[in-house]
């Protein structure tokens, strides 16, 4: 086989394009199987003989030693993200969780369908960017023994964990897996996707429509992007991939009841641990595609490859509005927290219904239980639509005005954390003593279930003012940048997806002996006057 392959690669500029181009693993096999990593990295391999329109860059090295690609698709290409000009970058990412496949296979589709046709429409507009592959390690682990609810493909499928058996898409906020790191830095940091999707399979609920997608919805991201994909972007989608590539589709979630439907559809993933809402958080318009699990495999690859045509379509039409939109959306982080009223950080955050309800077509299902005594639900064959709430709007229940800035011990594992994820620092260069806001803790606990790895620290407590002496062995984050509020996000003590509930801070809480807690070293700087007298130390 690989003498076959090498053949093809060989000859492949020779016999053009238009004549032979490659098939996918899961197209070769009538849907069959899926690709392994050496199948993915030499159907690229072909695709790099046989245009110049596709290069090759690397996200990561996996735990395991694979390479993560990622492929530029371009007409012209640019040797850089400098080069990308007036167009729009869009970044499809797949098989984060190696077992949910579709957008491995979808995605090389799409790109060698785009490549065979160099004077596309999308080209002029658009710089794709595609991981196809981003869980390698997990890739590797194919068994028939995964998934076994799965419809397809029947030659099996690999696992959800990495090769540090962690789930990339928990990794978003504290970057511990080379992949999550990769992405974050060469893909986010370095081009700058205006549009982004990454591609799932659901379990859930039963329903007849293949394809499901929502977008990013943690209320600490722009409320006007989010309401942009709510009201705009993400119908559009929907009805395209209706219209035009007549594929049965719906808003992703899951029926709150199974026994009344009634009570709503909901999708509640809102943390930005989730590399959708991570990506919201940044100011970037982004997608979550989860493909139905129950349905055919080929129906699934078909419909995750309509999707990614349909938000490229998007893209290409809509490409000044989103980027006009995004440039006000980085002017106003900057303005923060100038702006008036001050702007909140939601500590706490509940799910509320979208102003239009969705339509879903599902059907009835029956209640069981199970060996361990569990109820369980099966589907019947009696269809029915339903048009129900769909809970996907999330809103602040607490909150704490955002500062002028933070100032933090400079902690190397804390300032490596917030340069890889691009947010501006700068070392204190003097002393000086500021009035601070610091928060005491009244509760320290461990989560009761171990979570990646992490006993997740529960943290109770409360804000008070003191005047703080700091020395060069702090650095401050001014909260008016582009990443303002993902800094926000990471530094707030009560985060629910920070620095202190990851662990960062924990050897800095609690004394070797005794009963007490320190402080959380994170120090909130709430007067413009005293965050310019620090920058004008650095200055002289």
């Amino acid at each position: 086989m690989k003498r076959i392959v090498a053949f093809l690669i060989a000859i492949y500029p020779l016999i053009g394009f238009s004549q032979y181009f490659p098939v996918t693993v899961a197209e070769g096999s009538n849907f069959q199987s899926t690709s392994t990593y050496n199948d993915v990295m030499n159907f690229i391999k072909m695709l790099e003989k046989a245009s110049k329109f596709v290069r090759v860059e690397t996200i990561a090295t996996s735990t395991e030693g694979r390479e993560i690609p990622l492929l530029i698709v371009a007409n012209p290409m640019p040797k850089s993200p400098h080069e990308v000009g007036n167009r729009i970058v869009v970044y499809i990412q797949a098989n984060i969780h190696a077992g949910e496949v579709e957008g491995k296979e979808a995605s090389l589709m799409f790109v060698r369908d785009l490549l065979k046709n160099p004077g596309n429409p999308l080209f002029k507009d658009v710089v794709l960017l595609v991981c196809p592959i981003l869980n390698a390690d997990g890739n590797e682990r194919i068994s028939t023994k995964n998934r076994p609810q799965q419809n397809g493909p029947v030659n099996g499928v690999g696992v959800r964990h990495n090769g540090q058996m962690l789930d990339l898409n928990r990794d978003a906020m504290k970057l511990e897996s080379p992949e999550m790191l990769g992405v974050v830095t060469n893909v986010l940091n370095r081009w700058d996707p205006a549009i982004v999707m990454d591609c799932h399979t659901t379990n859930g609920s039963y329903h007849q429509e293949p394809v499901t997608f929502t977008w990013m919805m943690n209320p600490n991201g722009s409320r006007e992007l989010i309401n942009y994909m709510r009201d705009k972007m993400m119908p559009w989608v929907s009805s395209q991939l209706s219209v035009k590539y007549k594929t049965l589709n719906c808003f992703y979630g899951e029926f709150i009841d199974q026994k009344d439907y009634e009570k709503g559809w909901i999708s509640y993933a809102s943390e930005p641990r989730y590399f959708t809402n991570y990506v919201g958080l940044r100011n970037r318009l982004s997608i979550l595609n989860e493909n139905y699990v129950y349905a055919p495999f080929d129906e699934r690859v078909y419909g995750c490859y309509n999707l990614i045509a349909s938000v490229c379509d998007y893209a290409v039409q809509n490409s000044k509005e989103v980027k006009d939109l995004l440039a006000k959306a980085d002017r106003e982080a900057i303005q923060m927290p100038k702006t008036t009223p001050t702007p909140e950080f939601a500590i706490t955050y509940e799910g509320k219904p979208t102003p239009q309800w969705v339509t879903i077509l599902t059907y009835e299902a029956e209640a069981y239980t199970d060996d361990q005594g569990r109820e369980r639900f099966r589907k019947t064959d009696r269809k029915r639509t339903v048009t129900v709430p769909y809970i996907a709007d999330y809103y602040p229940t607490s909150t704490v005005p955002i500062p002028f800035a933070y100032i933090v011990r400079s902690d190397k594992v804390v300032t490596n954390l917030l340069k890889n994820h691009g947010i501006q620092f700068q070392p204190l260069t003097d002393t000086v003593t500021l009035s601070v806001e610091l928060f005491t803790i009244d509760s320290l606990k461990p989560s009761p279930r171990i979570n990646q790895g992490h006993y997740n620290s529960i943290i109770f407590g409360k804000y008070v003012k003191a005047n703080r002496f700091f020395n060069t062995d702090f650095v401050l984050i001014k909260t008016s940048q582009p990443l303002g509020q993902l800094a926000a996000y990471l530094l707030e003590p009560q985060s629910d997806d920070g620095l202190v509930f990851w662990n960062f801070w924990d050897r800095y809480l609690v004394p070797q002996w005794g009963s007490y807690f320190y402080p959380v070293p994170v120090y909130r700087v709430l007067n413009d006057n005293d965050l310019q007298r620090v920058l004008n130390r650095k200055n002289h």
